[in-house]
């Protein structure tokens, strides 16, 4: 993110608008922060979207959840969460039991081996976090979080 918009994606013309300005820089500002975070991810054997799962999945705790409220609290939904939870499960990060009392009902839960990968997982992630937005001041951080939740908001 070496600068201006226009000149990073070489546009010669205007923007139509401030509104599609902004747009496309959330845009360009997302794309570029998950292709870094999904580099970090990488050595792993992980992409963001299970490293999202497995968060949910520890925050939950014992009790797990059910497929669609991993979906509900996913940061990015994936249209194929049976898949992905299936890749997980392969690895032995997570576990699916269904429930005694409704047979239809499948929780997964995260192992211990997930929880392993969290927790090694956890200092350079809190490292990239803090990297990436080192040059904004607390409240420019917050002023951010408030314009991005404003934005998502407005749908």
């Amino acid at each position: 993110m070496k600068g201006k918009l226009k000149d990073e994606i070489q546009q010669s013309k205007p923007f139509s608008s401030d509104a599609e300005e902004a747009f496309l820089n959330m845009q360009r500002t997302s794309a570029a922060l998950s292709r870094e975070f999904e580099m970090l991810l990488k050595p792993f054997g992980l992409t963001s979207t299970q490293y999202n799962v497995l968060r949910i999945l520890r925050g939950a705790g014992r009790e797990g959840l059910l497929c669609r409220q991993i979906g509900e609290r996913m940061v990015t939904p994936d249209p194929d969460i049976t898949r992905l939870l299936d890749r997980l499960e392969k690895r032995s990060l997570i576990l699916r039991t269904r429930d005694s009392k409704d047979r239809r009902a499948i929780f997964t839960r995260i192992t211990g081996e997930g929880l392993s990968l969290l927790e090694r997982l956890d200092p350079p992630v809190v490292e990239f976090h803090r990297q990436r937005l080192a040059h904004l001041d607390k409240n420019g951080i917050r002023s951010l979080i408030q314009l991005l939740e404003a934005a998502r908001e407005a749908r």
